[in-house]
């Protein structure tokens, strides 16, 4: 591994600490306009991904599983813009306000507040996206997407059980965290985004469930017909992959918070309520030990 390209994992460790004190101390309603902008970028990135499948018809029908790599080989630009640009997606924030917690730099009222103002503002942006710019537009209005966009809700959301969408949510989220935290260990924009796509494409292609990009798909097919109701919805599909992407991200947050923060000495809660001018966390090249740097 080059050093000089890439930060080690324990670097990386503590940057997700140093994300969440920054997040902690964000306005709430910061969080929510970039969790809203979030929502419209992954939904941007959802919306490529059916246009290819519901606009390849022969191609799914004599090779779905082709199909199914190209919907998954363009969806992550929606992930892409959101990291380079620094929004707030809930999915990312399962990973490191937990860590933070773990490491006692934010107080534990700070994860459900986090959670709670970013899923809201995921959800609305990607509810204006899929309403305003995708169905009232008209922009997939002819065929075939229509159907495909009702077909592609009921696959998500009505046919598979509710275990089936916990379990998916949870590989899901356990790649979207990979990406997040790949990402966060390379220092220039081609490695960053190379970093994302990899993972996020296998989640894509392999149909595991993301509650933000349901947000998008599921509502959209919905407001195109599809027999589902918001209900339903809610029950089966967004509370399933909801819980299970936050154990999704626990399977990164926590052993890695275990392997690399074990003797960490950051700032502290108390230093983070009163706030400490110049200063900022690194991390170690031993994969130990985060301190501070003035």
């Amino acid at each position: 591994m080059n050093p000089s390209s890439t930060l080690s994992p324990a670097e990386v460790a503590v940057l997700m600490v140093e994300a969440g004190v920054i997040k902690h101390r964000s306005r709430f309603d910061v969080i929510f306009f970039k969790s809203f902008i979030a929502g419209a970028f992954l939904s941007f990135g959802g919306l490529l991904s059916e246009i290819i499948q519901g606009g390849s018809p022969g191609i799914n029908a004599s090779n779905p599983g082709l199909l199914k790599i190209l919907g998954g080989l363009v969806f992550p630009v929606g992930l892409v813009m959101i990291v380079l640009s620094g929004q707030e997606l809930v999915t990312s924030n399962m990973m490191v306000l937990p860590m933070a917690v773990m490491k006692r730099a934010v107080p534990w009222w700070s994860l459900p507040a986090n959670w709670l103002i970013s899923f809201f503002g995921n959800l609305v942006g990607s509810l204006f996206f899929c309403a305003i710019l995708v169905k009232y537009s008209g922009i997939v209005s002819a065929a075939p997407y229509p159907e495909f966009i009702k077909a592609f809700a009921i696959k998500k959301a009505g046919t598979p059980e509710w275990h089936q969408i916990f379990l998916r949510g949870i590989g899901c989220n356990w790649l979207v965290c990979i990406a997040v935290w790949q990402a966060a260990g390379a220092k220039e924009t081609i490695s960053k985004i190379f970093a994302i796509w990899i993972p996020i494409w296998i989640f894509v292609a392999c149909g595991f469930d993301h509650v933000v990009a349901n947000m998008f798909s599921v509502p959209l097919g919905i407001m195109f017909g599809a027999d589902l109701t918001v209900a339903e919805y809610i029950r089966k599909s967004m509370i399933a992959s909801f819980i299970g992407n936050v154990v999704g991200a626990l399977m990164v947050a926590a052993p890695y918070t275990y392997f690399y923060l074990a003797d960490y000495r950051g700032q502290g809660l108390q230093d983070v309520e009163e706030g400490i001018n110049g200063t900022r966390l690194t991390g170690s090249d031993d994969h130990s030990v985060g301190k501070r740097e003035v």
